[in-house]
């Protein structure tokens, strides 16, 4: 019990001093979904195509909203060595970065809810088979989490965490099959989608919204929960070697 208390006295401060400020709610949330209402402004469809890209803009959201707040509070904090301090808390290493991390994965979370809420207005959901959803959409919280958490533990400026983060966000919009599927890419890019995380994310919801899901559902969790294994262990041994010995 004692070695929880300090991890929500972590994240309380972390929603305190962090969250909901404009650049990440702006970064974050406003700009996935004017992209993605320009993309559907110009694709001249109607309510009927709202499923199709809504898988989309749920994961282009939560991929936005969690890396954009790791690069701010990991790598700022390391910046101006208040990190050091939290590594004398009496809390295991890797239950501290569960800490660090957790109020980024309920922003991302939350950050999903606002274009199903847009989408409530314009088509029924009803359909939907949210007992599917509603696990992807955690999941995706938490794997592009812990990939912001790997690029931030990475580097040592906040902003050469944004620009390494870009380097994969932007690409993982063409290739994960958030608007076109994975099987209408170039040959010679398909087997760089299935080494994204998102690509299985984005998977789960279409499969859950739309019923075309490529993989199973099954094999679409494990797959997405090893990749959060993966980061959060790689993520832990570059603290280990880069900021502990």
């Amino acid at each position: 019990m004692k070695k929880w208390l300090p991890f929500w006295n972590i994240l309380l401060k972390d929603m305190r001093a962090y969250y909901l400020k404009p650049p990440n709610i702006s970064w974050g949330l406003v700009f996935p979904i004017a992209w993605t209402s320009m993309f559907f402004i110009k694709s001249g469809s109607g309510p009927e195509s709202i499923p199709a890209l809504l898988p989309g803009v749920i994961a282009m959201s939560v991929l936005f909203g969690t890396t954009s707040m790791l690069a701010v509070t990991i790598t700022f904090e390391k910046k101006n060595r208040s990190f050091e301090r939290l590594l004398l808390a009496p809390i295991p290493l890797g239950l501290l970065m569960l800490a660090k991390t957790a109020g980024a994965i309920l922003f991302g979370s939350v950050n999903a809810v606002v274009p199903i809420i847009f989408a409530l207005f314009l088509t029924d959901l009803s359909k939907f088979s949210w007992i599917i959803v509603l696990p992807g959409i955690l999941l995706i919280a938490i794997v592009s989490t812990f990939l912001g958490l790997f690029i931030a533990v990475s580097v040592s400026e906040v902003f050469e965490a944004q620009t390494f983060s870009n380097f994969f966000r932007f690409p993982m919009i063409f290739l994960c099959g958030l608007f076109f599927p994975v099987d209408s890419l170039p040959v010679f890019l398909r087997p760089l989608s299935y080494l994204l995380p998102l690509t299985y994310g984005a998977d789960i919801l279409h499969g859950a919204i739309n019923g075309n899901n490529m993989i199973p559902f099954a094999l679409d969790f494990v797959i997405i929960i090893s990749f959060c294994a993966i980061l959060f262990y790689i993520s832990l041994m570059n603290i280990n070697k880069k900021w502990i010995t």
